[in-house]
């Protein structure tokens, strides 16, 4: 077994995903140098010299532990997080939600990172990859131009910097005394997508309504630069009332077998799991507040009315690569090992899902400079769910890659029958069971309630 402490690791950018990362490294002995643009030069969406600056939002979201997003708090408290427990430490009241005090969150996190851990702190922009040594790569969805030019050396120039994403369903919540299985004429295997109908009148309510309906203001780094081929539905709908059912809501090539009629425009829902339990809105991609997206998708559109949507639709600036085919099973490039990717350049979504990232890329790392084989999270624990979505083990073939939340979607069925009212207590008490199963195998001594990870 190698000696870490001779072994210096590269960790680049200090949001979430690089100090947790850093931190788990230091933890084990590995040396860290975190190399932090700011306080010499910033994004334009951050404004303090302190590290994992919450930008968008003071609100880690719902800690219920049997919701998918509450289940990944729980277990990175077990597994001794720098972010979760500092997020405890400076939590304010917000309901079930984890809120905290975001400056001194922050504070935190460098005090014992700089101070405690012992990592070194570098300022300044890096505009290459180091050309030795172990580097992590966890510059976030605002990765700086010059970096971006030379991170296209390794991966490609397919780096998507205005991010589109469609609300995903859950399949149980979908009426499928509305909805239809039948792919536009007969393509792929026939039935691959499920198609919920609207008549001429529904459809142009559904326009009037998404039209009307109160859009999110962009932030000033995130001036509408959108692709022609995702133009978010409002867009659309601000061209031409039929723009719509001559873009992603055309019903050609589909018949209703109900009724024997053709719609007068469709909203298509593509698989977003092997097995079905959660579905993409095709091409609904959108600006609409979270509120709107429920109350208008919900209200207007056949076969929805009860939904329940595992992720809204949004479209933000973003960098990210396209992990499934560019790393290897320990999250590093496969064309060239030495470079890990951490956090949501990966094409994870969230402040808490790229701690995890950077705490399960701490693990692989230092699994190679141990010489020790890197074993990654269970499948059915939320760790492990964002790893298969990583590796594109838990979307079909020819799935495109998109950053998404931690949702049950992506983890493994659940085995046998039961009601929907208990399968979140299910998922979650099978992915406890699990991860106690596996901290061992990854060298890790599980955190008892209330100890922190100083």
């Amino acid at each position: 077994m190698s000696d870490v402490k001779q072994q210096r690791v590269t960790v680049i950018g200090g949001g979430l995903a690089g100090t947790e990362c850093a931190y788990q490294l230091a933890r084990r002995g590995v040396p860290v140098v975190l190399r932090e643009m700011k306080p010499q030069k910033r994004s334009p969406a951050h404004k303090s010299d302190t590290l994992a600056e919450l930008v968008c939002s003071n609100s880690l979201r719902s800690d219920n532990p049997e919701s998918a997003i509450g289940l990944l708090h729980a277990e990175l408290r077990a597994l001794g997080s720098l972010v979760l427990s500092s997020a405890d430490l400076h939590r304010v009241p917000a309901g079930d939600a984890l809120a905290v005090e975001r400056e001194g969150f922050s504070r935190e996190i460098t005090t014992r990172l700089v101070s405690g851990a012992g990592v070194e702190l570098v300022g300044g922009e890096v505009e290459r990859l180091p050309e030795d040594g172990v580097v992590v790569v966890a510059t976030g969805p605002l990765t700086s131009e010059a970096l971006t030019a030379d991170l296209e050396r390794h991966v490609g120039t397919k780096l998507y910097f205005y991010d589109s994403i469609a609300p995903i369903l859950s399949g149980d919540s979908i009426d499928m005394d509305i909805a239809f299985r039948q792919s536009r004429y007969g393509k792929g295997g026939g039935d691959d997508y499920l198609n919920l109908p609207m008549t001429k009148d529904e459809y142009y309510r559904f326009v009037h309504e998404v039209k009307a309906g109160q859009k999110v203001v962009p932030h000033s780094f995130e001036e509408p630069k959108y692709f022609e081929g995702c133009l978010p539905i409002e867009v659309m709908a601000e061209r031409g009332d039929d723009t719509l059912a001559y873009g992603p809501m055309k019903p050609v090539g589909l018949k209703d077998p109900r009724t024997g009629t053709d719609p007068y425009a469709v909203v298509q829902l593509r698989m977003e799991d092997r097995a079905g339990t959660a579905w993409n809105m095709v091409g609904f991609q959108t600006r609409l507040t979270w509120g709107e997206q429920k109350r208008i998708f919900s209200t207007c559109i056949p076969g929805l009315q009860n939904a329940e949507f595992l992720r809204m639709g949004q479209i933000h600036r973003n960098t990210f690569i396209d992990s499934p085919r560019l790393l290897a099973e320990d999250l590093s490039l496969k064309t060239e090992r030495r470079v890990f990717f951490a956090g949501q350049v990966t094409g994870v979504e969230g402040y808490v899902e790229s701690a995890a990232c950077g705490y399960m890329v701490a693990l692989a790392v230092h699994a190679r400079l141990t010489g020790t084989p890197f074993v990654p999270p269970p499948a059915t624990t939320a760790l492990g769910s964002l790893y298969r979505h990583l590796t594109g083990e838990a979307h079909p073939p020819d799935h495109p890659h998109q950053p998404t939340n931690v949702i049950y979607g992506l983890f493994p069925p659940l085995s046998g029958r039961m009601k929907k009212a208990d399968k979140r207590a299910a998922y979650s008490a099978r992915a406890k069971q699990d991860l106690a199963a596996w901290l061992p195998l990854a060298g890790v001594v599980a955190q008892t309630e209330g100890q922190t990870s100083a």
